[in-house]
């Protein structure tokens, strides 16, 4: 045996449970393709937004909260400041399906929030050009989590707790032995008792056929404006945004260089044949879409794109992650598939697949991110 744990693919996910498994034995080692927060990863794009307040399976909420205090603690290890703590807006239409559904959810979480009328909201955050019905749910414990900085941290802890990296290794195969599961990159093979697959869309070609076919690679695009005064988008005047109507939806954070406010079209991935595929300049039409939207919401930035990327995500057919082992008797884990979502919990997500995958404690209430609902019987 090479080792008790592997984790393959140490982006958002893979670095959190490599962190977790080191403060639960010396034996775990992680292997990454490119290099920890590599351009191309979902990583990528500086920041992501942390929320309490959503909209969605309250079952979340429980990991949120254990999220939020892991980040804390991944800070006070580290000593980096990973969690922008500014607050959080969710605007739409007042008693609209978008607010309603955001206070259902609150309702059901009992997460700490308050309620803003048209009037409150424009007082308080005029950066946003409300419609006349606008209203707001305001997150206190909200924030922009910075990856890069998360990433990093949490591979470096890991080191410092004992355990091993390699950087530059793309694993190619797994296979499941009697007594552990073998792994290869290129003429290198390693055993290891048990393996977790967090390497996001590069996940797929790693699963069992059951679950090839329920998941895809999807295109992930991210968009900055300069604002005309950046001191009104800092953290401490500008919360992290979702602002949703039929027509129109965005999400953003505040402008933590100080100059750009990012600003995206929300819920438009698109498949993509190939994670390493992934076209990284906007088309036209998406171009079109976003500026208009800005020029809509935001009359404080100018209208033009100074910054875009794109990044590849796992995503699965119903939008849940992949979380826990791929059959009863395997000793293969998967953590991915997070459909773009999965950044705010990733703490979280990393505590419960360190724990599982090393037999020292099972989760409940985590039948909606279980492989298994994929299984045929």
């Amino acid at each position: 045996m090479d080792g008790k744990l592997a984790v393959i693919g140490l982006g958002s996910i893979g670095s959190m449970a490599l962190w977790q498994a080191s403060l639960l034995t010396d034996s775990v080692v992680g292997f990454e393709a490119h290099t920890p927060a590599h351009g191309r990863s979902a990583v990528g794009g500086d920041t992501r937004l942390f929320r309490m307040v959503y909209r969605g399976n309250p079952d979340y909420y429980p990991i949120l909260q254990r999220s939020r205090d892991l980040w804390t603690e991944l800070e006070a290890e580290t000593g980096q400041d990973i969690l922008t703590r500014c607050g959080g807006l969710s605007i739409g239409t007042t008693n609209g399906s978008y607010l309603s559904a955001v206070m259902e959810t609150t309702r059901a979480t009992g997460a700490e929030h308050e309620i803003l009328s048209h009037e409150e909201l424009a007082k308080r955050y005029p950066q946003h050009n409300l419609r006349p019905d606008d209203g707001a749910v305001y997150d206190p414990n909200a924030g922009a989590l910075r990856t890069d900085r998360a990433v990093t941290a949490a591979i470096m802890a890991a080191q410092n707790n004992g355990a091993t990296v390699h950087n530059n290794t793309p694993i190619t195969d797994i296979t499941e032995t009697t007594d552990g599961v073998l792994i290869t990159s290129g003429q290198k093979s390693w055993t290891f008792e048990n393996v977790i697959i967090a390497s996001g869309g590069w996940s797929q070609r790693l699963m069992p056929d059951y679950l090839k076919s329920k998941v895809q690679t999807k295109r992930v695009f991210l968009t900055w404006f300069v604002a005309k005064d950046a001191a009104q988008y800092t953290p401490d005047k500008f919360p992290i945004f979702i602002r949703i109507y039929d027509d129109r939806s965005m999400y953003g954070a505040p402008a933590v260089d100080g100059a750009t406010v990012k600003a995206t079209l929300d819920g438009r991935g698109k498949p993509t044949p190939t994670p390493d595929a992934v076209p990284r300049e906007l088309t036209e039409a998406e171009t079109v879409e976003t500026v208009e939207t800005v020029a809509e919401f935001f009359p404080g930035l100018y209208p033009t794109i100074v910054r875009n990327d794109a990044f590849p995500d796992l995503f699965t057919n119903d939008s849940q992650p992949l979380l826990g082992f791929v059959s009863e008797a395997s000793r293969i884990y998967t953590a991915t598939g997070f459909s773009g979502a999965g950044f705010k919990n990733a703490t979280g997500f990393g505590e419960i697949a360190a724990h599982e995958a090393l037999g020292k404690r099972t989760f409940d209430r985590l039948d909606f991110v279980r492989p298994q609902r994929f299984k045929v019987s």
